[in-house]
């Protein structure tokens, strides 16, 4: 399965959502700066997670966006099937019956695929917002304490 820049700006751009807006609504231009995303690009996105019940947006001068729920309540696949919809590696029509397969009845290689499928969607529902979030936020200070050290040489 290969993610498109959809899948991996957005959740790059809604764990940035998730550790910045615990206080205040964050804007599209901060969080653009931030992850080095163009701000046309990053709204296009925002209005699909926004479709999706993920995010919310506040309107006025102190205004931005802000999550829909808990960060404990979002796992990476509602932002994945929000952005990129289904997370099938192999869209196999023995699986969706209105397509019609002629070989599913004798169709061995439709285990591997739903093997593989289920093996997917179970890993990104198990791996929630507010992990990456504290994850993020070790790196970060992992990475202000390398610039520290190095700026002391």
């Amino acid at each position: 399965m290969k993610l498109s820049t959809k899948g991996r700006y957005g959740l790059r751009a809604l764990i940035d959502l998730a550790r910045y807006s615990e206080e205040e609504p964050v804007s599209i231009s901060s969080i653009a700066a931030r992850q080095d995303i163009s701000e046309g690009y990053l709204e296009q996105l925002m209005a699909l997670m926004k479709r999706a019940g993920l995010v919310k947006s506040i309107r006025g001068a102190a205004g931005g966006y802000v999550l829909a729920k808990s960060a404990k309540e979002i796992s990476v696949g509602d932002v994945l099937r929000a952005l990129e919809g289904k997370l099938e590696p192999a869209e196999c029509a023995a699986f969706h019956p209105e397509k019609g397969c002629k070989a599913s009845a004798n169709c061995v290689t439709k285990y591997v695929w739903q093997k593989i499928n289920d093996s997917i969607n179970q890993t990104v529902d198990e791996i929630h917002l507010n992990e990456l979030v504290e994850e993020s936020k070790v790196l970060g200070e992992n990475e202000e304490n390398t610039e520290k050290a190095c700026s002391r040489k």
